[in-house]
């Protein structure tokens, strides 16, 4: 194997230059890392341990949870796979995950934190709060029905502007739903909690805020039960499933925002779930989601698009935060478990399955939904949020999307339609 480092080529078309590292008197860079993770995937798909235990051999000398952003994500890689490798060759019918560790629930200014570190989420939400105000303008009732994984994190800066409008700012409702992704880090504070706080936050800035909570109750705990996640893929797909619960008014402008949702509802029910949006006919969609293709049924493509996709990410954090940070933690902590997810799973409808911006963009146009275009100050005021962050941060628009780049790498895609 120390020999086939030596001499294995670049590998393929599409693969990043990313940093090296020394192994053994080689040079491992990017394009070799990802050529062995390959080798590895390859071999469990063809049940060959022996192979893919030598494999994991390699890895294992050249991941590290202390090293540059190559080994970082190795160090997650290879923990998927050995997780893997250890139910194919457990005892037949062993198929059950080891439970996962109990995560420390953070405060709301925590999460804050969290969110801030990066303009990983701060980007979609500043392209669709400008996009709400644009579309609710003139409209004396506004409900927004929110489903996200940020647990409101968007919405009092949407309330600020709200309070600033010329004429006055409008009734505003939120509606969130009760099942949503177990997705880190955890807040230790209840929907209800929250939809007080917020109140009180619109209560000051002049804004009238009535907050609904619809659905069933459904444990936000992360788990690693393939069960478990398919059942809440169905329940994410059935949110919508009930229109009278959302309490629709006449005369209320309804926003849908899907906010990192759409990649957590079962691939076989996306359709059905984009349905649902649009038969409650709202004034407008927001999406925003990972650019990543890892929705593929081979192990191996989604292998290489993880590491693809995951890689921006863990050297974007080289720039924001010192390692010993919580949130830096967090961060990588989160993008551990969408690994574990992706790489542990071929059943799709029981996993985070991330489809690229085209293709979801194109489910979106055959699902009945036209973009709406952004105009420049839109643009602006996303490129004022990234001023505020490293200089790596970027923005392009492709079409109707805006899209957030680290080093011209696509990672986030955010759009509007109607």
């Amino acid at each position: 194997m120390e020999q086939e480092l030596r001499t294995a080529g670049g590998g393929g078309g599409g693969l990043k230059a990313h940093s090296s590292v020394c192994f053994s008197g080689a040079l491992i860079d990017g394009p070799r890392i990802q050529q062995l993770l390959l080798h590895c995937a390859a071999a469990l798909e063809s049940n060959d341990v022996t192979l893919a235990q030598q494999a994991m051999w390699v890895l294992n000398n050249i991941a590290s949870s202390q090293g540059d952003p190559n080994q970082r994500l190795t160090s997650w890689l290879l923990r998927a796979l050995v997780a893997r490798a250890c139910r194919l060759c457990g005892p037949a019918g062993t198929t059950q995950a080891a439970p996962a560790a109990r995560e420390r629930a953070v405060s709301v200014t925590e999460l804050a934190e969290y969110v801030d570190l990066t303009p990983w989420h701060r980007f979609g939400f500043t392209a669709s709060n400008g996009a709400i105000l644009r579309a609710v303008a003139g409209n004396a009732a506004v409900h927004v029905l929110d489903l996200s994984v940020t647990r409101c994190m968007q919405w009092p800066t949407l309330i600020d502007m709200l309070s600033k409008r010329p004429g006055g700012p409008p009734a505003l409702r939120i509606t969130v739903p009760s099942a949503r992704p177990a997705v880190p880090p955890l807040l230790g504070v209840s929907d209800e909690e929250l939809g007080v706080r917020l109140a009180n936050f619109a209560k000051s800035k002049g804004v009238q805020l009535e907050f609904n909570v619809v659905g069933k109750v459904n444990s936000t705990s992360p788990t690693s039960s393939p069960k478990k996640q398919a059942a809440l893929c169905q329940d994410l797909a059935s949110v919508l499933s009930d229109p009278p619960s959302l309490s629709l008014r006449d005369g209320e402008a309804l926003v849908v925002n899907c906010q990192s949702w759409i990649r957590h509802v079962a691939p076989g029910s996306r359709d059905a779930f984009l349905d649902a949006v649009r038969a409650l006919n709202p004034c407008l969609v927001t999406v925003t989601d990972e650019d990543a293709d890892l929705d593929s049924p081979s192990l191996s493509s989604r292998i290489e698009g993880c590491f693809n996709f995951h890689w921006i990410l863990f050297d974007a954090l080289d720039t924001s935060a010192p390692r010993d940070s919580p949130r830096r933690v967090e961060h990588e902590a989160a993008v551990g478990r969408k690994i574990e997810s992706v790489v542990g799973a071929d059943d799709a409808d029981g996993a985070e399955r991330s489809e690229s911006g085209a293709r979801l963009a194109e489910r979106m146009r055959r699902n009945g939904f036209a973009g709406v275009a952004f105009d420049e100050e839109a643009a602006g005021e996303v490129r004022r949020l990234l001023s505020e962050h490293a200089t790596g941060w970027g923005v392009k628009r492709e079409e109707d999307m805006l899209v957030l780049t680290w080093k011209g790498h696509g990672s986030v895609r955010n759009e509007e339609l109607k």
